[in-house]
């Protein structure tokens, strides 16, 4: 499962989806972690409010989780209607810090959120491999 994390420094989530700088993109497995890239956000000044939104969409449309300190009402329905979900942490809170609970969540019983996530993963997962049951 791939994670988002909105980020102006790589190390913490310190940023609002609609502000960040760039998001640093992890890979969870039940038993590993690793950090794929940062992916910095294109500075297209002459983008209307919606135009931004979408753009930060695109950049992270392969991440399951978004972790963030805020994000505006329309920009949530975005990202959830893209199947992607935000999940809300304190200003600050380390990225390493974040991955290793989303690690433990993943080899215990985990929270019914991350649970439901987790199914409609595989879920599409499936239907991309054209098997219908």
């Amino acid at each position: 499962m791939k994670v988002a994390f909105a980020t102006d420094d790589g190390v913490r989530v310190n940023a609002h989806f609609g502000q960040c700088s760039m998001f640093a993109i992890y890979n969870l497995t039940k038993g590993s972690s690793e950090l794929l890239e940062l992916r910095r956000i294109p500075d297209i000044a002459a983008q209307d409010e919606l135009g931004k939104i979408d753009g930060r969409i695109e950049v992270i449309e392969d991440c399951t989780l978004i972790f963030l300190m805020q994000i505006g009402a329309s920009a949530a329905a975005k990202v959830t209607r893209r199947k992607i979900m935000p999940v809300k942490v304190p200003f600050g809170s380390p990225i390493d810090e974040q991955v290793k609970r989303l690690e433990e969540m993943l080899q215990g019983k985990p929270p019914m959120w991350l649970a439901k996530v987790l199914r409609a993963e595989e879920e599409e997962g499936a239907g991309v491999n054209g098997s219908n049951g």
